[in-house]
C-alpha cells in the first residue's frame, strides 16, 4: 500500500481517484491548490503524488520544483488536457516521473502509478547495468552514433552526451561504461536537476556527522561509492556555481572532501555528463565554469531526436511492443495501417521515452491482437491533423484553421459519431459532412 497526495481542483474527479486508488490498496490524501500541497509536505512524507498540471494558485510544475529544491525523489505524476501535452513533456525534463492526459484511463494510470512505485523500490540499486528497453538502431546516423561510442569507450576519457530529453543518455552511458575496463565496477547515475542547491555537494562528495541540520551521521557521497567506475551526471548544468568549483577540484587531483570535514580522500571514478542544451551557451552567460566545461568535454557525443532516426523508427516500435507484451502479458502482433501512419507521422518530442510510454499504453489499451488508432493517445492525433496556424492577417484563414481543429477535436472526443459531433458543434449534419469534405478531415 502506498500513500498517494492528490492535488486536483475537480472535486467530482479527485473524489472518483480517490476511491479507485483506495480499491486498489492505496492510501490517498486529496487536496486543491498548490499553497496546501505545500502546507501538507511539510508535516507528512508520501510514496507518490499525482498532481493536476493547472490549479487554481499554480501549476504542478510548482509543486514539482518545490519538491526538488527540498531535496525530495519520491516520484510526480502529472495530469494534464491533451493541449498542455508540451508542457508535461516539459515537466518529464524537470524530473517528473510521467504524465497521463484526461480524460484519464483507470488501467493507464494504474500501470503508470506501479511503474513509479516500482521505480521508488528500486532505487537502492542504482549500480546495475542492466537495461532491457536498449536496442541498436540500424540507421547511418545511429551507425555513427556506435563507432563514436565504440572508440571513446576503452579509453579513460570525460565525455559529455548531448540531447533532447528523452533521447536515450544514460542508455549511450551505460554502454560506454559496459565497454570500458571499468565494467566490473559500479555505474552510479545521478540527476543533477532533481539536487537542491543546498544538498547537492552532500549527494556527490559526503558529509560529516553534524555537518548542518539533519547530518545525524556520517555519508560517502556518490564518488566514493563509484570508487573504481562510472559516475553519470545527468543534467550537469543545473549544478549550482559552488557545487561545479568543487567537482572541478575533484577532477583534477583526484580527491574529495566532504561537506563539513577536513579530510580529503582519494578516488578514481570515469565521469560521463549529460545535457539537454549546448553547455557553450550557459558559459558563454556565465551559468556554467568554462574551466569544468573544458575539463568534462574531452569527447562529444550528440545523440539525435527521434523524429531525425529515419527507419530506426519502426525498429523501436516493435521492440517497444515485445517488451510491452511481455510486461503486461498481452499479445499484440500487428499495428493497423492507420494506427502506424499516426506513429509514423508524429514528431514525438518526448523521443524515445516518449515512444515507449505511447507503445505500452498502445498494448494495454489492445484486447486483440491488432492495434488500432482508437489505443493511441488524443493528443498525437490532434497533433497530426491539425494543420500549421497561418501568418499574418488573413481572418477568413485563421477562422478555418481553427473551425478545422475544433471539428477534429470534436469528432474525436464522440468517436467519430457525426451526428452526436453536429449536436456538440451545433449545427446540422448536412452542415457538418460539407465542412469535413470541404476540410479534408478523413
Amino acid at each position: 500500500m502506498a500513500k498517494i497526495l492528490i492535488i486536483e481542483d475537480d472535486l467530482t474527479f479527485s473524489q472518483i481517484l480517490e476511491g479507485f486508488l483506495k480499491k486498489h490498496g492505496h492510501e490517498p490524501l486529496a487536496i486543491n491548490e498548490v499553497k496546501k500541497s505545500f502546507q501538507i509536505l511539510e508535516k507528512q512524507s508520501f510514496d507518490l503524488l499525482l498532481v493536476d498540471y493547472r490549479l487554481p494558485d499554480g501549476t504542478g510544475l510548482d509543486v514539482l520544483a518545490h519538491l526538488r529544491e527540498k531535496g525530495s525523489l519520491q516520484p510526480i505524476i502529472i495530469m494534464t488536457s491533451f493541449n498542455d501535452v508540451r508542457t508535461a513533456v516539459k515537466s518529464i525534463q524537470l524530473s517528473a516521473f510521467d504524465y497521463i492526459t484526461k480524460p484519464v484511463n483507470p488501467e493507464e494510470l494504474l500501470m503508470i502509478i506501479n511503474n513509479a512505485l516500482g521505480k521508488k523500490e528500486s532505487e537502492s540499486t542504482t549500480n546495475t547495468v542492466e537495461h532491457t528497453d536498449a536496442i541498436k538502431g540500424k540507421s547511418a546516423i545511429a551507425d555513427k552514433l556506435y563507432e563514436h561510442i565504440n572508440l571513446v569507450a576503452p579509453t579513460d576519457m570525460s565525455v559529455i552526451i548531448q540531447g533532447e530529453s528523452g533521447t536515450g543518455k544514460e542508455y549511450a552511458a551505460r554502454a560506454l561504461h559496459m565497454q570500458s575496463k571499468r565494467k566490473n565496477k559500479p555505474f552510479i547515475a545521478i540527476d543533477c536537476g532533481a539536487l537542491s542547491k543546498d544538498l547537492a555537494a552532500s549527494e556527490l562528495f559526503g558529509h560529516a556527522k553534524g555537518a548542518f541540520t539533519g547530518a545525524l551521521n556520517d555519508k560517502k557521497g556518490q564518488f566514493e561509492i563509484a570508487n573504481g567506475g562510472t559516475l553519470f551526471l545527468d543534467e550537469v548544468g543545473n549544478l549550482s556555481y559552488e557545487v561545479q568549483v568543487k567537482l572541478l577540484r575533484a577532477l583534477q587531483e583526484r580527491t574529495i572532501q566532504p561537506v563539513g570535514s577536513t579530510k580529503t580522500i582519494k578516488v578514481d571514478v570515469r565521469i560521463i555528463a549529460a545535457t539537454n542544451d549546448d553547455l557553450k551557451t550557459s558559459v558563454s552567460n556565465g551559468a556554467f565554469r568554462e574551466d569544468l566545461y573544458h575539463r568534462l568535454n574531452e569527447f562529444k557525443i550528440h545523440l539525435p531526436a527521434l523524429r531525425d532516426r529515419g527507419k530506426d523508427l519502426e525498429l523501436f516500435i516493435s521492440h517497444f511492443i515485445k517488451l510491452s507484451n511481455i510486461d503486461l502479458q498481452r499479445n499484440v502482433l500487428n499495428v493497423s495501417s492507420p494506427a502506424k501512419e499516426l506513429l509514423l507521422q508524429y514528431d514525438w518530442p518526448g523521443n524515445l521515452r516518449e515512444l515507449k510510454n505511447v507503445i505500452k499504453r498502445m498494448v494495454l489499451l489492445t484486447p486483440n491482437d491488432t492495434a488500432e488508432v482508437d489505443s493511441l493517445p488524443e493528443e498525437m492525433i490532434v497533433a497530426i491533423k491539425q494543420a500549421p496556424k497561418p501568418s499574418g492577417s488573413d481572418l477568413k484563414a485563421i477562422n478555418e484553421v481553427n473551425e478545422k481543429a475544433l471539428i477534429i477535436e470534436t469528432l474525436i472526443k464522440v468517436k467519430y459519431n457525426k451526428s452526436k459531433a453536429a449536436k456538440l458543434l451545433n449545427i446540422d449534419r448536412k452542415t457538418l459532412y460539407s465542412k469535413i469534405e470541404r476540410y479534408e478531415i478523413e
